[in-house]
């Protein structure tokens, strides 16, 4: 059968072109060369890495990171209480997405009560800590400083108390450089909370809140120049299309609804809680039979996966690629 591929860089919605390709071929191994050199390496297949969306009780845990390189760290978190102290980036802005459970962000800029679905970033410098109940959400550290790229849907906004029983009560502050991961803190100490938090009087800026449009099929919601985060949304029916990214990796995390990812290096089923890495110049693309969305990160550099597989993408044999008949509306 033949297929179309956009071939894409970062930073465009356009394709640089689009290549017509046999879809057989494209997903087969190469043709033996002819040569007695070998030309080319072998590669293994796609990863997935799985965190239940379920909320499972368990004692405080600092996240789980995903992906990590020298610039950008993907993480997840659950919590179910407070964290054990407020948090000041040096490096980076700190961007969320909300899976599931209710959280309430508290910070010198406002407060802001979470519903899943919805992003928010922390500037740089900003002290902030969080209340998770049967929490689980994403975070990006990126380097400072990220754009909005879409009007926010509401503010953070002076609260007080911030939640239902609060008191102020000891709290420390952590400083950290290196995307605030473990052992890479510069100073610890003591804080009036209640002074932290009213900081937000002597503030003009607020956090923005923003959510992907549910009748757009791509929302670019942060970028730099060197990535782009946002949410896609999948429903059936269209023209299945290839996609080749020549200059980012992109991690997918699979938020609600099932797809079947088919690239070139393999076959995977992917349901809410999984995420993927798909490595630059990787042609891909999925299939859906009922409505569903996953947050992209696309990424310049190289991100590679630091967490433990928990399984990998099976080859695209010729007898199972015609059952994947159901196409793609991205």
């Amino acid at each position: 059968m033949s297929v179309v591929e956009d071939v894409m860089v970062l930073g465009s919605d356009q394709p640089l072109r689009s290549v017509v390709r046999d879809e057989h071929l494209l997903l087969s191994p190469p043709h033996a060369p002819k040569v007695p050199v070998k030309l080319w390496q072998e590669h293994p297949p796609l990863t997935v890495v799985h965190y239940p969306q379920q909320y499972e009780p368990e004692a405080f845990a600092p996240p789980r990171g995903v992906y990590e390189n020298d610039e950008i760290r993907v993480e997840w978190q659950k919590m179910d209480g407070r964290q054990p102290f407020y948090h000041r980036n040096c490096d980076v802005d700190e961007i969320s997405y909300q899976i599931g459970g209710g959280r309430t962000l508290m910070s010198e800029l406002g407060v802001i009560e979470f519903q899943p679905g919805e992003f928010s970033r922390i500037p740089r410098g900003v002290a902030h800590d969080n209340y998770g109940r049967e929490d689980s959400h994403l975070l990006f550290y990126i380097p400072a400083p990220v754009a909005e790229l879409v009007p926010a849907q509401r503010e953070s906004a002076a609260v007080f108390p911030p939640f239902p029983g609060w008191q102020p009560g000891e709290a420390n502050e952590a400083i950290t450089q290196c995307m605030a991961a473990l052992g890479h803190d510069i100073t610890v100490f003591g804080v009036d909370e209640q002074l932290l938090l009213e900081q937000v009087h002597q503030e003009d800026r607020r956090m923005a809140v923003l959510r992907a449009d549910p009748g757009q099929d791509v929302t670019w919601m942060y970028a730099t120049d060197r990535i782009r985060l946002g949410m896609v949304t999948t429903t059936p029916g269209g023209e299945r299309r290839y996609r080749r990214t020549l200059d980012a990796d992109e991690i997918q995390y699979q938020a609600h609804g099932h797809r079947t990812l088919i690239t070139q290096r393999g076959v995977v089923d992917l349901e809410p809680g999984d995420f993927v890495r798909i490595p630059l110049g990787i042609s891909h693309t999925s299939v859906v039979t009922e409505p569903g969305g996953y947050v992209s990160l696309l990424s310049h550099q190289e991100l590679p996966q630091v967490a433990e597989t928990t399984r990998t993408a099976d080859a695209c044999t010729p007898e199972r690629l015609p059952s994947l008949t159901v196409e793609v509306r991205r």
